[in-house]
């Protein structure tokens, strides 16, 4: 499989930060569906725009009535990133409404589904890069704490639906993903050119950053390296970087002087080893910094230094 066209296509959560540039590219060579609560109608606008079908769906309790009977691929992105305690809520969206969307969609021909870097316990070393098989554990992040055990449990779930329901799967632990729809480093960017000093955790603090563009080139192969059971692989950038290099690289192209502190407040980072993903889907064309250059360029235009 060397491209996606000609294909009926589901992204849950199609408004998303990851999911939109990865939808709208899909759609213009497929019939890319779209489900979501969508309480802000302008993000459904939005995605409709784009050339993608729209549904409204709650995945606690799911209607699937509005839509297709069957896709070819499932791209099962959304997910419940909530502040305060309710484990519940967050375990029934992530984890109970992965298999209830792949039980639908039983018969596609390869779903993937997004996990994150969080489910890893901390390494306790900002140097040692993550590989599938590193222990799990969780790193609760400071705005989201149920999120991290709530994407443990979505793997569980997955790799059981996969098998039960013979569904070629690949679940993709996704790292810092970036570009001109938001990201983390656009969070970092809003923050420097507010004055907002940035925490971040000393054994924590380096990240495998993968641009837009990267995501998009690379959903091909991890669709077509789906597996039963399911195939477990790290979706990140090829290259460490550090949070503090990140943040000063930001504050000098914008001309912003940058405050870095360390406590326990900061958001956790892990770097990935991407072997298996280059393996399965290719090296990354966007160099970070590149990529930083034209996120800056996309949301303030009018700071980007020459």
């Amino acid at each position: 499989m060397n491209k996606i066209e000609g294909k009926t296509v589901l992204v849950t959560g199609p408004a998303g930060q990851i999911a939109f540039p990865l939808a709208a590219r899909l759609a213009v060579d497929n019939e890319v569906w779209g489900f979501a609560r969508f309480s802000d109608s302008a993000s459904r606008r939005r995605c409709e725009d784009a050339g993608i079908k729209t549904c409204v769906v709650d995945l606690a309790d799911p209607d699937w009535s509005g839509l297709p009977e069957r896709v070819d691929h499932l791209l099962h992105l959304a997910a419940a990133i909530e502040p305060g305690p309710d484990f519940d809520r967050s375990i029934r969206i992530n984890g109970e409404g992965t298999g209830r969307v792949m039980s639908r969609f039983r018969d596609a021909e390869s779903c993937l589904v997004m996990s994150a870097s969080g489910v890893y316990a901390s390494p306790g070393d900002s140097a040692h890069a993550m590989l599938e098989s590193d222990p799990l554990g969780g790193s609760p992040q400071p705005y989201a704490p149920t999120y991290c055990v709530s994407k443990i449990g979505q793997e569980a779930v997955a790799r059981f639906a996969c098998e039960e329901f013979d569904l070629p799967t690949t679940i993709a632990r996704m790292n810092v993903a970036y570009g001109d729809n938001g990201g983390y480093p656009a969070m970092l960017l809003e923050m420097i050119v507010a004055g907002r000093p940035i925490a971040i955790l000393p054994h924590a603090s380096s990240c495998s950053m993968i641009h837009e563009d990267d995501i998009y080139a690379q959903t091909v192969g991890l669709l077509a390296a789906a597996s039963k059971p399911a195939t477990i692989v790290n979706w990140g950038g090829d290259e460490r970087v550090p949070i503090g290099d990140l943040c000063r690289y930001i504050g000098q192209r914008v001309g912003r002087e940058v405050e870095i502190i360390e406590n326990a407040d900061g958001i956790h980072q892990y770097w990935q080893d991407p072997t298996r993903r280059i393996e399965l889907a290719g090296r990354c064309a966007v160099d970070w910094r590149t990529g930083v250059d034209r996120m800056i360029d996309a949301r303030h235009p009018e700071l980007l230094l020459s």
